[in-house]
């Protein structure tokens, strides 16, 4: 069985997209062969049974249908290198490719977990034999086709170290952009600040052009409450497991449908996660471990975890960790192995 795999980016170096480079390194030893299309290619160490194609913005390719042709042209030349299709959360490639890959009768499964969609997402789904994602509360949850997917924790990169810990620190850890809403947590902090409750908080992720303003906005906001809260610059994912493991109590303010991932990195680092997320408290159990998606309930769940005792966060940090087993990259890989191949072969194989 030969994969093509469909995403934004390969590149070790990338702050948001590095982890992209893990799932094909975690699918490629299923695959006598996985060809690798990606908008953007840079540093990577990949089996040798992988081929990585770029479209060129890396280059500096600036227009769309640059990128649009050197796709379907990447997409008919390899066709006879490759059996079925995957394409890990850009509904745009199957709303360019869909038809030549109907005609050329390769089964096209999509990865995408997002609260948002429209009749777009609705005709790339059209198109696919399959779709993955990980919350019910994804816009993609609703087909009769979607499958419910782990979602994908090296667990064996993403480990406590207690010894680096840092008591009575907060970690807000993504993309720095209005759908993040790092704003609740600044807000949540300036109430704990006002009630003269000692922590350190980190933000780290960098910001979209389109968002510095915004990213600005919330540096003046942070400098208001007080020094002990800093910013840093977004970090490729080998850095990340040593940037939860300083951390005590990750917080994350992703709306449901979503699920974002570095809930259970974060977890099994051995952060106290707190989620405004439904999913992640559903898939948990742990409603101490949410939050309404507002500064006033943040502010009080946030109070509550700085006045635990070491005994309760540890067996709060514990039952996390478990729970995190059941997402590791391992069972996320094998079913979606399981499901490409099961339904190439039209019989069930097991993985």
């Amino acid at each position: 069985m030969r994969l093509l795999f469909v995403t934004q980016a390969i590149d070790l170096d990338d702050p948001v997209l590095s982890v992209y480079h893990d799932w094909v390194a975690a699918l490629a030893p299923k695959f006598e062969s996985v060809e690798v299309i990606a908008l953007k290619v840079g540093r990577h160490t990949l089996p040798q049974n992988v081929y990585v194609h770029s479209l060129g913005k890396e280059e500096g390719r600036q227009t769309q249908l640059a990128y649009s042709i050197r796709f379907l042209k990447l997409v008919w030349n390899l066709r006879e290198s490759y059996d079925s299709v995957f394409v890990h959360m850009n509904q745009e490639y199957i709303l360019l490719a869909g038809l030549v890959w109907k005609f050329l009768q390769k089964p096209v499964y999509l990865w995408r977990n997002h609260y948002a969609g429209s009749v777009l997402t609705d005709i790339a789904a059209a198109f696919c034999t399959k779709v993955f994602c990980t919350s019910k509360y994804s816009y993609t949850a609703k087909y009769k086709k979607t499958v419910f997917m782990p979602v994908g924790v090296d667990t064996q990169r993403f480990t406590p170290a207690p010894e680096i810990r840092e008591p009575r620190s907060i970690l807000f850890f993504a993309r720095m952009a209005p759908s993040k809403h790092p704003e609740i947590l600044l807000e949540a902090l300036s109430k704990l600040s006002e009630e003269g409750i000692t922590y350190t908080a980190s933000f780290v992720g960098s910001s979209l052009e389109g968002d510095n303003e915004f990213y600005n906005l919330l540096k003046r906001r942070a400098a208001e409450i007080g020094p002990h809260i800093q910013f840093i610059p977004g970090v490729p994912n080998d850095k990340a497991p040593e940037i939860f493991q300083r951390h005590e109590i990750f917080v994350n303010c992703s709306p449901s449908g979503m699920l974002d991932k570095m809930l259970f990195e974060a977890a099994a680092s051995g952060c106290i996660v707190l989620a405004a997320s439904e999913d992640f408290a559903r898939m948990t159990g742990r409603n101490l471990n949410s939050f309404e998606s507002n500064s006033q309930d943040l502010s009080l769940k946030l109070k509550r975890l700085l006045a635990a005792t070491n005994l309760e966060l540890d067996e709060n940090r514990r039952l996390l960790v478990n729970e995190t087993s059941k997402q590791s990259m391992s069972k996320l890989e094998g079913q979606i192995y399981q499901e490409i191949v099961s339904q190439q072969d039209g019989r069930i194989v097991k993985v």
